[in-house]
């Protein structure tokens, strides 16, 4: 009989450490302290799925929208992005011009060129980006690799250049003609100076230089000196300045 009165007591005791166990299992899991788990009088277990407080969703994803994960697209660099150029008045629609690192008519520029497309050097030996201050400088075959520049002598001044980059177009209208000697330092310079002419002068305007080769002048006249690229002696070139920028 003593055994039958006493049994239910133990019972009654294991259970109560179990239950205590379970509770400060449910607050370390929840990362709480067992006194904020565990309210007076609740059971354990209760304590441990109590939902926590929610998340507010994204506008994207409450409204089943795609959440983009792609980085943001890289901004426009006028000097190293790829332009193109159009001169009505000569009939040159949409020719590419890839910009490089360099100056004019170089290893790297004449290798650009003799793919049909312009050339635009930049850096410290070459010139500016679109709509940039200072000289845009632009290259192109007159005679070979189809030739996209063969009209360019009968470009006058009053005449536009347009030079579409980056969402704008850049509208140049052309203002002078000069001629480079390649057998020349002084008159190279001046060519690639930042004022079209002026070297060492400090630029104010948004300039272009469109030039290309004379051989044809250059032979009819019995000059047929050559560099070791194949370049004649003398460079046609146009220069404009920036008249207007819109959208494209």
């Amino acid at each position: 009989m003593m055994l039958s009165r006493t049994a239910p007591a133990t019972l009654v005791g294991v259970a109560a450490l179990l239950t205590g166990c379970a509770g400060a299992g449910a607050a370390e899991s929840s990362g709480t302290s067992g006194k904020a788990a565990v309210s007076a009088g609740a059971p354990a277990s209760a304590a441990a799925v109590a939902p926590g407080p929610e998340t507010p969703a994204s506008p994207a994803a409450s409204s089943g929208a795609p959440v983009s994960t792609e980085p943001p697209a890289p901004a426009f660099d006028p000097r190293t992005d790829t332009a193109v150029l159009s001169v009505p008045a000569i009939g040159l629609e949409d020719l590419r011009v890839v910009p490089y690192e360099g100056t004019t008519d170089d290893w790297p520029g004449t290798r650009i060129q003799n793919r049909g497309v312009a050339a635009s050097p930049y850096g410290d030996r070459g010139g500016v980006g679109p709509g940039e201050i200072g000289n845009y400088l632009v290259t192109a075959h007159r005679l070979s690799a189809g030739g996209p520049m063969r009209d360019l002598p009968a470009l006058d001044k009053g005449d536009s250049v347009f030079v579409t980059a980056g969402g704008s177009v850049y509208e140049y209208v052309i203002t002078e003609s000069r001629q480079t000697s390649f057998r020349s330092e002084r008159s190279l310079a001046e060519q690639r100076a930042a004022v079209p002419g002026h070297p060492g002068e400090k630029p104010t305007k948004a300039m272009i230089t469109l030039s290309t080769c004379a051989t044809p002048e250059d032979d009819a006249a019995g000059n047929f000196w050559r560099d070791d690229r194949g370049n004649p002696e003398h460079r046609i070139d146009r220069i404009g300045v920036l008249r207007e920028v819109s959208d494209r």
